[in-house]
């Protein structure tokens, strides 16, 4: 239970391989943050089963925020099967969303970098480089959920906002 993990802090436990940080100006509740960060974190192989989540005490001191709000995060990473509570040791990793290998996602990540240098060279701001990013993702969606003839559904182009 998430609770019992609140209330033992011993500082001789191994530290957590995640430090949460928060976007006060991102609109995204902080509870919401906690979670995302951590699925992030699966996703690219930062986090694996069996590491220790920052216990909530942690959580409250470094961040400034209630306790309450890093109990629901981690509920919500429980019912979503990604991490369990253990009494008197804290909350662990349990599930998985890792998609690629770590050598995979090192690569990915270069091509990335080297990406996003060419975009600031030609003088894309972030929030350009966002909108190019958010558009260009919408379009390859769009392009993966086709039908049998090659092209994009009415109701897929509708759910995506894409235009034919």
């Amino acid at each position: 239970m998430v609770l019992d993990e609140a209330l033992s802090d011993s500082p001789d436990r191994a530290a957590s391989p995640i430090v949460f940080r928060l976007d006060t100006a991102s609109g995204v509740p902080t509870y919401l943050q906690l979670v995302q960060q951590v699925e992030h974190a699966l996703r690219l192989g930062y986090l694996k089963q069996g590491d220790r989540l920052p216990r909530v005490r942690e959580v409250v001191a470094d961040l400034a925020i209630n306790p309450n709000t890093v109990l629901k995060a981690y509920r919500d990473l429980e019912r979503k099967g990604l991490a369990s509570g253990r009494p008197g040791q804290g909350t662990f990793i349990d599930g998985s969303l890792g998609q690629a290998t770590l050598p995979e996602l090192t690569g990915l990540r270069r091509s990335l970098h080297a990406w996003l240098q060419a975009a600031d060279e030609a003088g894309l701001d972030e929030d350009g480089i966002v909108a190019l990013i958010t558009s260009t993702l919408r379009d390859f969606s769009e392009r993966r959920d086709v039908n049998g003839c090659g092209e994009a559904t009415r109701e897929s182009r509708r759910q995506v906002g894409g235009v034919a």
